[in-house]
């Protein structure tokens, strides 16, 4: 299906050069063997990549990547959600593109792409690390599947694995302290401790979405600040959700109503959404201090631990991981599960205590 033939180089060394023809009988030549053998062995794997349909033309490969992924970002501008794509724009522009956007796209080894991991790893959190790495593996499969390279050199290499952040239980005479240390946030940091609501679907709450009589928050929205801005999407998972909320909140969740038409927001003026509170200062920081003077002890804790304080309340007071789960507003149980399993500690206590009396209960007499 091809030919070999042998030419000179200036310094007189011999090389040879293998011909073939493309799927589009275009003539193609591959040229810088040092060994005809080497060529043969060339000549006859283009022949397999041929018969299977996986042949490349090289010049595909010759395209650097950034060229590439500036195709496949405006794809995930449309799929991702603001705050999402955010992180995947900056991964690619702070930490990718530096090292391999202007690298032809047959020239990117697994062996670059294992160094250029080690090296982020001694700066970057793993997090960090995979989501630039995920990016690049994604944007090189693009490039498999458009034929550009036969294989993704970014698969298989080895990550850092990701270490789980401690996670604080807050007790309720520990959230009622930080509610009261909050000032005029209170009813918002209560909320978010007994219903298990992300910030941005409490921010995206309206007045309509409060329903009094049984209870129920209706979620319809997730409203993240992304850049200075606020962009609103549907919560994560895509599904709205409704969550019961305690008794005790009836009155201060009435009182966020006064004054306010059903479309207006139920947290802040009606009219702007919260603002995340900066982690270095503002009112957060200064109600987890005002309750560490307080209880001595107090954990330093985030907007999402209360999330975490939610679940353990709920599973404190015999919640179900169905239950949690619609509650949390997670995928699946499962996810629950994966996500909360020291919790139900007890449980596994409990079993093993009946399993003992149920044993005791079946052999008397024998």
């Amino acid at each position: 299906m091809g030919s070999i033939e042998s030419y000179r180089l200036q310094s007189g060394a011999r090389r040879y050069r293998a011909r073939y023809r493309d799927p589009e009988n275009r003539q193609r030549e591959k040229g810088g063997f040092t060994r005809k053998n080497d060529a043969s062995n060339y000549l006859a794997a283009i022949a397999v990549n041929l018969a299977r349909g996986d042949y490349v033309d090289p010049r595909d490969g010759r395209e650097n990547l950034a060229n590439l992924a500036s195709g496949w970002l405006k794809n995930q501008e449309v799929r991702l959600k603001p705050s999402t794509y955010r992180s995947v724009e900056s991964a690619w522009r702070i930490h990718v593109a530096p090292r391999f956007g202007p690298v032809a796209l047959s020239k990117i080894r697994p062996s670059a792409v294992d160094t250029w991991v080690a090296e982020l790893s001694r700066e970057l959190s793993p997090s960090s690390v995979i989501r630039a790495h995920g990016v690049l593996t994604s944007v090189l499969q693009m490039a498999v599947r458009d034929n550009r390279i036969t294989q993704n050199p970014a698969t298989g290499v080895r990550l850092p694995r990701k270490t789980r952040a401690s996670r604080q239980y807050l007790s309720h005479q520990q959230v009622e302290l930080l509610a009261r240390s909050s000032g005029n946030h209170s009813c918002l940091i209560r909320v978010l401790a007994y219903t298990g609501l992300r910030w941005g679907e409490a921010i995206g709450l309206r007045v309509k979405d409060l329903d009094g009589l049984r209870r129920r928050l209706h979620v319809r929205v997730n409203a993240v600040w992304v850049g200075g801005a606020v962009e609103v999407g549907l919560p994560k998972n895509h599904q709205d959700r409704s969550v019961p909320y305690p008794k005790f909140l009836d009155q201060s969740l009435l009182e966020l109503t006064a004054g306010k038409d059903p479309e207006s927001l139920l947290f802040g003026n009606g009219k702007n959404y919260v603002r995340p509170p900066d982690s270095r200062r503002g009112w957060w920081v200064s109600a987890i201090r005002k309750a560490r003077d307080t209880e001595e002890g107090f954990p330093y804790l985030t907007r999402h631990d209360l999330r975490h304080t939610a679940a353990s309340l709920a599973v404190s007071a015999g919640a179900n991981i169905k239950a949690l789960q619609r509650m949390l507003g997670h995928a699946s149980a499962s996810m629950t599960l994966d996500t909360y399993a020291e919790l139900f500690d007890e449980d596994l206590d409990s079993v093993a205590e009946r399993l003992n009396d149920d044993r005791i209960q079946k052999i008397v007499g024998l």
